[in-house]
């Protein structure tokens, strides 16, 4: 009985791999050990763990991501004290009711050329049949921070 195999095997790796990216399988595992984490604290921990937990996900940040992260936390919390910060995804997050009204990506994390501010479909942005969702942010200028500030409250409102 031969059980040579044959030394001729080809491999067809032409077609691209569909599915999710590293970087997408890190936000998922990130986000599964974010909800572990909020259920271990209880809801009356939230909040305030929250905020420390968003903190120090900026301070990882590379220092353009995080300087414009932190200026992006500080209007967010003077725009809308009634949000509570949270990580979504290992990005800082803002939530009412425990529903995230918008949120912090840095271009860091996914290689991105620019940083972006996010509004989920909780946010009452709407403004016809299409509005914007999201913005690109290269830097975080006065002008940049009465605008997210006017965006951050029509969003809560």
């Amino acid at each position: 009985m031969n059980t040579q195999k044959s030394a001729t095997r080809t491999t067809a790796k032409s077609k691209a791999t569909v599915g999710f990216t590293d970087d997408e399988r890190a936000a998922m595992k990130e986000h599964a050990q974010e909800l572990k984490t909020a259920a271990r604290r209880g809801a009356r921990a939230a909040k305030a763990d929250g905020e420390k937990d968003v903190l120090a996900k900026i301070a990882e940040m590379a220092e353009s991501d995080r300087v414009m992260a932190e200026r992006v936390h500080a209007v967010i919390k003077a725009s809308a004290p009634e949000l509570s910060p949270k990580l979504w995804y290992g990005m800082p997050s803002y939530a009412k009711d425990g529903k995230v009204v918008c949120f912090f990506q840095s271009a860091e994390k996914f290689k991105a050329r620019y940083a972006t501010l996010g509004f989920s479909d909780t946010a009452n942005l709407d403004d016809g049949a299409m509005w914007p969702t999201a913005f690109a942010l290269t830097k975080v200028t006065a002008a940049d921070e009465a605008k997210i500030g006017e965006l951050v409250k029509k969003a809560v409102g």
